[in-house]
């Protein structure tokens, strides 16, 4: 594997929708009618923007153009270029009324060229550790603030969440352990508002379940395109049956799945997971978003 190369350069609510669905919105069942709604908004593959309590957060932004970078060398279909599908909206659309940045680890499909490119060098940037902080101080940001456990930023108390990018088999590997690296969720918090855990590129793992139990989060948005690497049969994030997993063991939340159709290594496609939820009907509670579609709740 290239560690370079995948390192630094690495939707619907149960209908796939085809075409810009920009203007495409859906409120939860139970969502309020009221100016005081989380707003959360799919723009393509983990990039998302989160709208709460008045403050825009972007999180992990890919923005380059349809087939921009090679895929990823040692991974499913690495043959395919990646994005492999391009934004619903102009990249500088995505980044209108951001106010701060979370990067939940530095792999190329959550933070890339385009995107270091484009956002304002002193924009508040939330970062996983030090090592990352580091990289991205290095591309020229000068506002960037390590996430060890909680911030405040807007209102919105930000904390951090444990995962792992794979296996414990993957991580006995050296090569594969630095490839993967680590990386983290984040949840949202505000009073009166709902609480929003993003996992992050991580498979289901006691961390993932901790932070269920501690913070009870109302939208759980998981990363759940099955991504693969060669010579292993697991996946290094989580994929449909993580998917019912998580409504198994959050029976009052709404579960968003994403990170699917956009990069080579990922074997789930949401029109696959759309007929998984149907067969387990679980669609009360489960939405896969089509690239850029907005959620309210």
């Amino acid at each position: 594997m290239n560690i370079k190369t995948i390192t630094h350069s690495w939707a619907v609510a149960l209908t796939v929708f085809t075409g810009n669905a920009f203007a495409q919105t859906h409120s939860a069942p139970g969502a309020q009618a009221d100016t005081q709604q989380v707003q959360v908004q799919h723009i393509r593959n983990a990039t998302i923007k989160v709208v709460y309590v008045d403050t825009t957060f972007l999180v992990d932004p890919m923005l380059a153009p349809k087939g921009t970078y090679p895929g990823f060398e040692g991974t499913y279909r690495s043959e395919l270029r990646n994005p492999m599908i391009d934004l619903p909206i102009s990249a500088q659309a995505v980044i209108e009324g951001v106010d701060a940045v979370i990067v939940t680890h530095t792999h190329l499909d959550h933070w890339d060229d385009a995107a270091q490119e484009l956002l304002s060098k002193d924009i508040p940037l939330f970062a996983q550790n030090e090592a990352d902080a580091s990289l991205i101080r290095s591309q020229g940001f000068t506002d960037v603030r390590i996430l060890e456990k909680s911030a405040g930023f807007g209102g919105v108390k930000l904390s951090k969440a444990g995962g792992q990018h794979g296996t414990g088999s993957m991580y006995s590997s050296p090569e594969l352990a630095n490839i993967l690296g680590n990386v983290m969720g984040v949840v949202f918090e505000a009073p009166g508002q709902k609480t929003i855990y993003v996992a992050g590129d991580t498979t289901w793992r006691s961390e993932v379940a901790q932070t269920l139990d501690n913070y009870n989060p109302d939208v759980i948005i998981l990363n759940t395109g099955d991504a693969r690497v060669i010579g292993f049969q697991d996946s290094i994030i989580m994929g449909k049956e993580d998917t019912l997993r998580a409504y198994k063991a959050a029976q009052n939340a709404t579960i968003i799945s994403v990170h699917m159709d956009t990069i080579n290594h990922t074997a789930l496609s949401r029109e696959e997971l759309g007929g998984f939820v149907q067969e387990n009907d679980i669609q009360n509670r489960v939405m896969v978003p089509a690239d850029g579609e907005v959620m309210r709740f």
